[in-house]
């Protein structure tokens, strides 16, 4: 099973909606983790926009990426353009990528709710890529 870290400055809002698509719709098929430049919290708007498409994200916690070991992942993803802050060692793995989505914070309901769907789309495309 392929191990996927999704990376963000603080694993507050665009890393977690990534594991928590993740983990909900590649049980069985990819283990996940995220993981921010820094730990912070989890954002309380982006649990409320997963809970409205019946995914729990409530017990997720921000996490700083130092952790972890980057040979423990097939996949690292960065949800915010950081990838260029990243040690090379996450960058080298199987499968790397930059998705550079906008960071709703600080935004309206309708902007998290916006990039939530733009997280799932892509998270959808990665498991089909990885399983």
């Amino acid at each position: 099973m392929k191990k996927v870290m999704f990376v963000c400055k603080k694993n507050s809002r665009r890393s977690q909606m990534a594991e928590g698509f993740t983990r909900t719709l590649g049980q069985g098929k990819v283990a996940v983790t995220s993981s921010g430049l820094e730990g912070s919290h989890v954002d309380p708007i982006t649990v409320q926009v997963m809970s409205e498409i019946g995914i729990d994200i409530s017990n997720q916690t921000s996490k700083p990426l130092s952790d972890f070991n980057p040979e423990d992942y097939d996949a690292v993803i960065s949800l915010c353009g950081c990838g260029v802050n990243l040690p090379e060692d996450w960058v080298i793995r199987e499968v790397f990528e930059d998705w550079q989505l906008e960071d709703p914070e600080g935004q309206s309901i309708e902007t998290f709710r916006r990039v939530r769907d733009q997280v799932k789309e892509r998270v959808v495309k990665l498991i089909a890529e990885l399983s």
